[in-house]
């Protein structure tokens, strides 16, 4: 014996349904998205075409479920037409160099390709035969491309924009990319990647409201956990916690911690406490995530309001860009100019790390009022601090 007690389970049926890459049949309030998305791929199959989309939006938003969704979905449609369809999901954050990209894709082909002994310029051809060989009409999701383009530049972007054009069969195009990235990566790009790819083919995802990560939450409870479980008030009271930054992941974390403390407790429902110390238990966790993958001025910027709005509610922008310019300095940097200060503000306000609302009365003029949705700014502080170090 080891000692080990399994804990009987009365709260979540089914853990799997709460497993981040775990994609529902129906995307609870991403239809426009989903249409666009059909409606610019639709030429692959119609007109063998291929095409390029850019997914932006911040965590949890639903990009990377969605384009799994999609990919699905448009395997079976397009096989229904007699269309041999394909895709390849690459995590460009743990998979960020050309060669570490082609691998994980000629994978699909060929499980246990070498991961050595071939360039990028072979390993792009030997992809090419496999194709044409297999006939296949190949969709190629990179997530998190942004992380790729920063370190290895957009050599490999450009290539696989490029990779149909020297084809003169009927069946030419035979590449597709989704690109998924949080921020708009146009910016990061060369002139010649910008002209392989339409500016125009780009879907936004907003952060979702309280009411549809409501809808989102009770989804998963209908899924995932035995009837009469979750009360319609707890669905609400974790929508509401996680309207904070509209991200899906982490309501849907916190639902699952929550059912785990009340099922360890032996609880028969889950209660509104259970809830708050899940909340506990996720917040860190998921702050942190949002933060490690932000540019260096980005962390920047969250290390200069941790620092001055510990003994107040808020703090208006020309105080940050103050705090910010020392920190700068600190840190041997040159300041940024406002105008990217005050994107950089925007960003970390649409992923839910800072809160930013316009002054009201009391304050002389018009200004922007920087808040901490939730987490204590020594906390940020420190994480920030560990993250630049």
């Amino acid at each position: 014996m080891t000692g080990f007690e399994e804990v009987p389970q009365r709260i979540i049926s089914d853990y799997s349904k709460l497993e981040f890459d775990y994609v529902p049949d129906t995307l609870v309030h991403r239809d426009a998205q989903m249409k666009q998305l059909t409606s610019i791929f639709s030429p692959v199959v119609d007109a063998n075409r291929s095409q390029k989309v850019f997914l932006t939006g911040g965590v949890g938003s639903g990009k990377s479920a969605l384009s799994k969704r999609f990919c699905l979905d448009f395997r079976d449609w397009g096989r229904g037409k007699g269309k041999n369809i394909e895709f390849v999901i690459v995590n460009c954050r743990s998979r960020n160099t050309p060669s570490g990209v082609l691998l994980k894709i000629l994978d699909r082909f060929q499980p246990n390709f070498p991961d050595r002994g071939f360039s990028t310029t072979e390993m792009l051809e030997i992809l090419r035969k496999q194709i044409t060989r297999d006939n296949v009409f190949l969709v190629i999701v990179l997530d998190e491309v942004d992380v790729l383009i920063k370190k290895s530049g957009s050599d490999l972007l450009y290539s696989l924009s490029r990779f149909d054009d020297e084809k003169v069969s009927e069946h030419r195009h035979s590449l597709s990319l989704i690109l998924i990235s949080q921020r708009q990566i146009h910016d990061f790009l060369d002139a010649a990647t910008i002209s392989t790819i339409k500016r125009s083919n780009q879907i936004r995802f907003d952060r979702y409201s309280k009411d549809e990560l409501g809808d989102i939450v009770g989804q998963r409870v209908d899924l995932a956990f035995f009837p009469g479980t979750v009360e319609d008030d707890i669905v609400g009271f974790i929508a509401g916690i996680a309207a904070e930054f509209g991200d899906a992941r982490f309501a849907i974390e916190l639902l699952e911690n929550s059912g785990r403390i009340a099922n360890e407790e032996g609880a028969e429902q889950v209660m509104p406490e259970h809830v708050r110390t899940a909340k506990a238990m996720t917040y860190s966790v998921v702050t942190e995530s949002k933060i490690e993958p932000l540019e260096k001025h980005m962390k920047l910027t969250l290390l200069a309001v941790s620092r001055i709005i510990r003994k107040k509610t808020n703090v208006s922008t020309g105080e940050a860009e103050e705090a910010y310019a020392l920190v700068c300095e600190e840190f041997g940097e040159e300041p940024r100019a406002h105008t990217r200060f005050w994107e950089y503000l925007n960003y970390l306000g649409d992923v839910g790390l800072l809160g930013l609302s316009a002054s009201g009365k009391g304050r002389v003029g018009k200004t922007t009022l920087i808040t901490l949705p939730d987490i204590p700014a020594g906390i940020l502080e420190e994480k920030v601090l560990s993250l630049l170090k």
